[in-house]
């Protein structure tokens, strides 16, 4: 099949907006909670009537501070409460949002703010107000810098006190559905980021028809889930508006590093997140189950997890002895796991990158059902999910409502549809090259079942041709060396070479409990980097990994380099997805040595 459709089942009035998503929550449900503030170490709930009068105490101080309708307003923070809270706050005025990641350098700052045109910029702590200040004279639209953490809303708050909320009613009703909600900048693997304007309808449309679709995920009686992926990344902004129509209550975490403390304690009945993420639970769970002596059960029941989950995509299902060893499974390893993601979720929505068919088994046998989509910033995020009632592992799903899919001659996913964004900003030649009549051109190859199922096969620039003309896909063996437990990331090589290689990272976190496992001493990266066994180890990973592939697509040699990719250096994306001409360019050394006679 090279295309398919997918009807609109909810139709938005085209006069509305995103504030009036919101006030339809508010009506409806005025006195449950919508939110949940952590405070000193508790989870507090505010309700929608609560929610929507500190959004309109926070856009009085908008008001007060000379913001008008249109106008830019940035927010350089991490996921927390107040970024939300800003967000709403920037609608109700009027104004359009522009998010900056907290993480940005001095000079992606100066660029956003200059193309956006800022006049008022929010920033999580003095250490980004700081960043703003090296390039604040590069900004002359920049007016105000307001820093979060030293009361910024507090100060918003109290200097609004004097204007009429007759003035937030009134500008809450001045945009339409077509009208510019927010610009994006695209985090990028290449070149400069482009602004992607995203309209009320973008948002509004597809949220409200997601719901309609997912509705059993995202909006059941206590529906509950954890934002900790960046605001400034399309994919939680998206579900930060899709909890509005799904009645559902919104948590924030900003510290990934203490993300099982945050699910556990918020409980949340369906999460959000890329693939490296749950590769990482999954790793940890299983070196913790090593170091504690029951390596071997854990391997067993992730196996039984596994087969079970393949056996209820059968005509027969699980056969009664499956069902009895993946009971025992439960009982000894898998329902601690779901202990550990508070108990209570059931769903997850995995973005950004193929999760993998391994893990999408694993999680659904441990009772999380992975429903695996697919989007980008140009589709406000989701295009394509997987769905409760029509779900398979290894697709990101079919279209959701309101969607067409096509795949282009080449190969490449083309999308048409109500999320689809309306151009990059002042940039008119570029959104030309990715438009044709309506259609995206996403950049992504991809193939459409005859059920309407995509499968992402690769990324149309990352194509490696080899020195004997083979074309590989590098996410194949990417995604699959990825989840070792050894391994942070994987940048594929071979372009114009006589095979296929492979540059690796060793994961910082993941490296002392897979040593812990296997009873060795503690050492350091560069030392295990050497090491006999962690070296066999990774061998035998990367032949795992060329069983999904051809021999002339196989990896033939690989090296680990002397440092883990990171946001910070540049190397990685804030999705966490490589930047492979940085890579490539920086480690050309380590690339060569691939490729020199005798080497590994």
């Amino acid at each position: 099949m090279d295309e398919s459709h997918s009807p609109l089942l909810v139709e938005v009035d085209p006069s509305d907006n995103l504030n009036d998503l919101l006030a339809a929550r508010v009506r409806s449900t005025p006195d449950r909670p919508l939110v949940e503030r952590h405070v000193d170490g508790q989870w507090q709930p505010m309700t929608a009537r609560e929610y929507d009068a500190a959004i309109v105490a926070a856009a009085r101080g908008l008001v007060a501070r000379g913001v008008q309708p249109g106008d830019r307003v940035g927010i350089m923070s991490r996921t927390r409460y107040e970024w939300s809270l800003l967000d709403w706050a920037t609608w109700a005025v009027g104004a359009v949002p522009v998010p900056l990641y907290e993480t940005s350098s001095a000079e992606q700052v100066a660029w956003i703010l200059t193309d956006a045109d800022v006049s008022v910029l929010f920033v999580e702590t003095a250490a980004h107000a700081e960043v703003v200040a090296e390039v604040r004279a590069q900004a002359p639209t920049l007016r105000d810098v307001l820093v979060i953490d030293d009361g910024a809303v507090d100060d918003l708050v109290a200097a609004g006190a004097d204007v009429e909320e007759a003035e937030i009613a009134r500008r809450r009703g001045l945009a339409a559905r077509d009208d510019l909600a927010t610009i994006i900048y695209t985090s990028g693997t290449t070149g400069r980021p482009k602004g992607v304007e995203l309209t009320h309808g973008n948002f509004s449309q597809l949220t409200t028809n997601a719901v309609n679709k997912l509705n059993v995920v995202v909006s059941s009686p206590n529906a509950r889930t954890m934002l900790f992926m960046p605001l400034a990344h399309v994919f939680a902004r998206f579900v930060h508006v899709l909890t509005i129509p799904a009645g559902a209550v919104l948590g924030h975490w900003p510290d990934t590093k203490t993300l099982v403390e945050g699910i556990g304690t918020f409980r949340p009945t369906f999460i959000l997140s890329v693939p490296r993420v749950f590769e990482k639970v999954y790793n940890s769970a299983e070196q913790k189950a090593a170091a504690a002596g029951k390596g071997a059960i854990f391997q067993r029941a992730a196996k039984t997890s596994i087969v079970y989950s393949r056996a209820l995509d059968t005509p027969g299902g699980p056969s009664p002895w499956l069902r009895l060893q993946h009971k025992v499974a439960d009982v000894l390893v898998l329902s601690k796991l779901r202990k550990v993601l508070g108990g209570q979720v059931e769903w997850a929505i995995s973005g950004g990158a193929p999760l993998g068919e391994r893990l999408g088994h694993f999680y659904r046998g441990v009772g999380l059902k992975v429903l695996e989509g697919y989007g980008l910033t140009e589709t406000t995020a989701p295009a394509t999910v997987n769905l409760p009632e029509r779900t398979k592992i290894g697709t990101v799903g079919p279209a959701l409502p309101g969607t067409s899919l096509r795949i282009a001659a080449d190969g490449e996913i083309e999308i048409k549809g109500i999320q689809v964004f309306r151009g990059y900003h002042d940039n008119a030649e570029a959104t030309a090259e990715v438009m044709d009549d309506g259609w995206f051109r996403t950049g992504d190859l991809g193939s459409i079942d005859d059920d309407g199922f995509l499968r992402i096969t690769g990324r149309k620039k990352e194509i490696i041709v080899t020195a004997g003309g083979k074309n590989v896909a590098p996410s194949v063996l990417e995604d699959r060396l990825r989840g070792h437990p050894l391994v942070s990331q994987v940048v594929v090589v071979g372009d114009q070479r006589p095979y296929i290689g492979a540059l690796i990272t060793l994961d910082p976190e993941g490296v002392p409990g897979w040593l812990a496992a296997h009873g060795k001493p503690p050492m350091s990266i560069e030392e295990a980097a050497k090491d006999p066994d962690v070296l066999a180890s990774l061998d035998k990973a990367v032949e795992r990994t060329n069983k999904a592939v051809s021999r002339a697509e196989s990896i033939r040699r690989y090296r680990i380099l002397d440092r883990d990719l990171t946001i910070a250096d540049g190397y990685l994306t804030p999705k966490l997805s490589v930047r492979r001409s940085e890579v490539l360019k920086d480690f050309a050394a380590d690339v060569e040595a691939l490729y020199a006679e005798g080497a590994r």
